[in-house]
């Protein structure tokens, strides 16, 4: 039989790293699902019955998982709009946006203050979509993919589970972005086209049909695919080499604070890879969207390899702190609604065994 519980899986995951051993905990230990599967309550100090408000893997828990995937995702892109907004500026027009500096001086000349800010809406609305599934998806998937592979192979193989758990969500995280991200790359790089999203949306649907709103999803998957792959496959392995070689003590001794700053710590060295990874399908995105008739192969070769990385030092700032906030937040969230946070994984006892690592 496969295991039930995610947090099992975790422990059973493919590169070693630390990871907690979780014990079942007497014959209570055992639960019924409405689905009818067994899931096992985890006896760890993080997952006491006293501490937490539901059980890890339930409805519930996946639900406030996409709650704080909508607040981590929606605040923090909405909160970089101006960066943003240069970023993309640069990608689709570099003669006329040379840097960062410059791109926000020509913006404040033309358009004001107020001109920082265009594309706030479809940012927002787009991205809380996506963090929802994003993060909802990630925790669904990476405890399917754990459970299918057993608890051993889960530990050995734990980070082809992230690997694999966050390409799938990010699969369907990208469908609900690609309407908004159109709208949003529109607003921004084509001025006088419209400013706002209501202006948007029905002026590209007259235009050009649904179609409009969907051209960019496979730039978006080459983009974000590989983005978010990086995003959860560093983090889960940096937090475990954190509290392994930096932090001075183990995880149950660190308060909540001290928890999530390694939280942070961990997100912005994920987003620094998570940039770099992603960048030149971020170019292409950006003017695929400004332009009409355009195709993604068509784009790439008109870039060249050097185009594609323009934009790059902003995106580096932009995406580090992004994914940083991201990851703080979306932890603050668990803390708040008193989440299952189980510890970094742990080799099981039964592989120790198998390799003759046991006391």
């Amino acid at each position: 039989m496969y295991p039930t519980t995610l947090t099992q899986l975790a422990r059973s995951n493919p590169f070693n790293a630390p990871l907690i051993t979780l014990q079942q905990v007497g014959e209570q230990s055992h639960k019924f699902s409405t689905n009818g599967h067994t899931n096992r309550q985890l006896a760890a100090a993080s997952l006491d019955d006293a501490e937490v408000s539901c059980e890890y893997g339930s409805n519930k828990y996946y639900a406030l998982c996409g709650f704080g995937g909508i607040l981590s995702c929606g605040l923090t892109h909405t909160a970089v709009v101006p960066l943003d907004l240069i970023k993309c500026r640069i990608q689709v027009d570099p003669d006329k946006y040379k840097s960062i500096f410059n791109g926000f001086s020509v913006t404040m000349r033309e358009d004001g203050l107020r001109g920082l800010g265009k594309g706030w809406a479809p940012t927002f609305i787009g991205y809380s979509m996506q963090g929802l599934c994003k993060f909802g998806f990630y925790e669904l998937f990476k405890a399917l993919y754990s459970d299918m592979l057993g608890e051993e192979n889960a530990y050995l193989w734990r980070t082809s589970v992230y690997l694999a758990a966050s390409a799938s969500a990010e699969f369907f995280a990208d469908v609900a972005l690609a309407p908004m991200e159109a709208c949003k790359v529109r607003i921004q790089t084509q001025p006088g086209y419209a400013n706002t999203l209501r202006e948007c949306a029905p002026k590209m649907h007259a235009e050009e049909g649904l179609w409009a709103f969907y051209k960019g999803v496979y730039p978006l998957w080459m983009r974000q695919i590989p983005y978010t792959m990086m995003k959860f496959a560093c983090f889960e392995r940096t937090v475990e080499i954190l509290y392994k070689y930096v932090v001075p003590k183990p995880r149950s001794e660190c308060s909540k604070p001290e928890q999530l700053v390694v939280t942070f710590v961990a997100g912005y060295i994920a987003g620094v890879f998570c940039a770099v990874v992603s960048h030149p399908a971020d170019s292409v995105v950006s003017v695929l969207n400004k332009e009409k008739g355009s195709s993604a192969v068509q784009v790439l070769q008109r870039l060249g390899p050097r185009g594609v990385w323009k934009g790059l030092f902003a995106r580096i700032i932009m995406i580090g702190t992004l994914t940083a906030l991201q990851w703080f937040i979306y932890d603050s969230v668990k803390v708040y609604f008193r989440l299952p946070r189980p510890p970094p994984p742990e080799m099981p006892e039964s592989l120790k065994r198998k390799l003759g690592l046991a006391n």
